[in-house]
């Protein structure tokens, strides 16, 4: 009877996972949601990472492209939200190798760009207001004030 109850969960995992990509803990909540146990849980679970259904690397790129290059999230951010999902520091530092970074330097002076085209009154305060947006984005101080400071003529 349990045999046949992890069969089920197995084949709705693996279900789950071929939907989208997912980390061993989404994968863990979705078994015990199912009723397994603790033990036939990391049973599946090391099933499903043998079978390749789950890969945490190949989550953090999938989750680092799609934050980078659809939301224009910075490298700060990404890696609070992967650690955050339990992803290892392995697995991030080689996802965030996929941005170059010409790249990640190209969208920060298109967000800062874009974000001061849209703004208007005393240089001092509008660039503080922007270096805040692109912290929030998750980009780096430096980067921002250097592209501020250097790479950006102040419109009036």
């Amino acid at each position: 009877m349990r045999q046949d109850k992890m069969k089920s969960a197995k084949v709705k995992a693996g279900n789950y996972c071929a939907y989208q990509e997912r980390t061993h803990q989404e994968v863990r909540d979705k078994l015990y949601e199912l009723g397994l146990y603790r033990d036939e849980v990391e049973e599946v679970l090391t099933e499903l990472i043998s079978e390749n259904y789950v890969n945490e690397e190949r989550f953090a790129r999938t989750f680092v492209s799609g934050k980078f290059r659809l939301k224009h999230w910075g490298r700060r951010k990404i890696i609070y939200e992967l650690k955050h999902k339990n992803i290892s520091p392995y697995c991030i530092d080689k996802a965030l190798k996929e941005i170059s970074d010409e790249e990640y330097e190209k969208v920060a002076m298109q967000l800062v760009d874009k974000k001061l085209s849209n703004m208007s009154g005393e240089e001092f305060i509008v660039k503080n207001k922007i270096a805040r947006y692109m912290s929030n984005k998750g980009f780096e101080t430096e980067l921002v004030w250097s592209i501020l400071n250097n790479n950006l003529k102040f419109r009036h």
